[in-house]
């Protein structure tokens, strides 16, 4: 690189075609300085400045699975953050409700990071007042009949009205703190199926509750229970400021 752009001096102190010592320069002094800008991002691959967030969500081949990055991103830090508090069990399991997506779409994800593996993929209900096919609107108030975003930890199982539940502890005041005074559980509901789908449009909703399919409840509160990270995502400006992985 060095030696061509001498090369060009040496040729103009020698009064050369102009035009000739312009083609000469871009022929060997910029391809050469192109190569080695091209190279830089490679270097910087290998000495590791890749995000190790953007590498887990490749890894787990979540885009092609319909998870947003930025829904996982929130997660993950967040989960990480529990992990090194010790708030969590011992299972390495993150669970993500993606509120973004339509209710026709299986936008629940139950990753396993352990095996490093989504383990499972299912519908989820919205809150009746949340929304239609997708929800919009979120809330923390007892009888909204809302969803609640944010960070919760899962309970215990027990035998309730819906049968198998799991309780959830919301940790994010401000969003989910009322989580227990309004019994938001999981539990499994018949309008959670592609058939109520087909028939209505959309799938079924909840009083607030993260209903999932009858089928698959047991085998969701078995990998769940117990002390596990569960989120419920949706990008809205005030949870995003205030969220507790901002402070």
């Amino acid at each position: 690189m060095i030696f061509s752009f001498v090369v060009y001096l040496d040729s103009m102190t020698n009064n050369r075609s102009f035009l000739f010592n312009l083609f000469l320069f871009f022929c060997l002094f910029i391809p050469t300085h192109l190569h080695v800008l091209g190279n830089s991002s490679a270097v910087a691959s290998e000495e590791g400045f890749s995000d190790p967030v953007a590498q887990k969500y490749t890894t787990l081949r979540l885009d092609s699975a319909g998870l947003s990055f930025a829904a996982f991103e929130h997660a993950y830090k967040g989960f990480l953050k529990l992990k090194n508090g010790k708030v969590l069990s011992q299972k390495s399991v993150l669970a993500i409700a993606d509120m973004t997506q339509s209710s026709n779409a299986k936008r629940l994800y139950l990753i396993d990071f352990d095996k490093d593996s989504l383990i499972l993929q299912s519908y989820v209900a919205h809150g009746r007042n949340s929304g239609q096919e997708f929800a919009t609107s979120f809330s923390n108030v007892a009888e909204s009949n809302q969803s609640s975003l944010g960070f919760y930890i899962t309970g215990d199982r027990y035998q309730g009205r819906h049968g198998l539940s799991l309780r959830l502890c919301g940790i994010e005041n401000n969003f989910n703190g009322s989580a227990e005074q309004r019994a938001i559980v999981i539990h499994g509901a018949n309008y959670v199926s592609e058939t109520f789908i087909k028939n209505n449009g959309r799938l079924g909703r909840s009083l607030g509750c993260p209903a999932v399919s009858p089928d698959l409840c047991a085998n969701i509160v078995s990998i769940m229970e117990g002390g596990t990270c569960f989120f419920i995502y949706y990008p809205s400006p005030k949870y995003l400021e205030e969220s507790f992985i901002k402070k």
